[in-house]
């Protein structure tokens, strides 16, 4: 399997997310990159999830049948169930589907993962699609990721 470097010129591996991306600012996804597709790559998934919430761990996007030549998503993906591209949406913890940026309680800092598969093939599912869905479909598809890891706190 091959690793990605995933990256954001929003925000650093292990740094802080900026209020544009998050509950207290615009809410917008943020920029993200990384490097071509490997060998027979048909789609890409990007999945963002807090492990560190009181209730377990908290889904904040899903975004699926990312086109195999992407190689970096815009900040403030449009919030759209399909979009132009073909690429779909899930459904987030905060019911909707759409990006939904870190708003954990006041406190320490939890941790967000930002997290890019590879996958051999186009996902068929039906919406909303759900964490639980979407891991199912992706098993044994999976032929490269990525992950990176961002901090927020209020």
């Amino acid at each position: 399997m091959k690793t990605l470097e995933l990256t954001s010129p929003g925000f650093a591996p292990g740094a802080r997310i900026p209020p544009e991306f998050t509950c207290t600012g615009k809410n917008d996804s943020p920029p993200l990159s990384w490097g071509s597709a490997p060998e027979g790559t048909a789609s890409f998934a990007m999945i963002c999830e807090d492990p560190d919430c009181a209730t377990g761990t908290f889904m904040h996007w899903i975004l699926y049948n990312i086109p195999p030549g992407t190689t970096s998503l815009p900040g403030g993906i449009p919030r759209k169930p399909v979009l132009p591209d073909g690429s779909a949406q899930g459904l987030n913890d905060f019911g909707k589907m759409e990006y939904g940026g870190p708003c954990p309680p006041p406190g320490k800092p939890h941790r967000y993962f930002f997290r890019l598969f590879a996958l051999d093939t186009l996902l068929h599912l039906r919406a909303p699609v759900t964490r639980k869905s979407i891991g199912a479909a992706m098993e044994g598809h999976v032929v490269g990721k990525g992950e990176l890891m961002g901090l927020f706190s209020r």
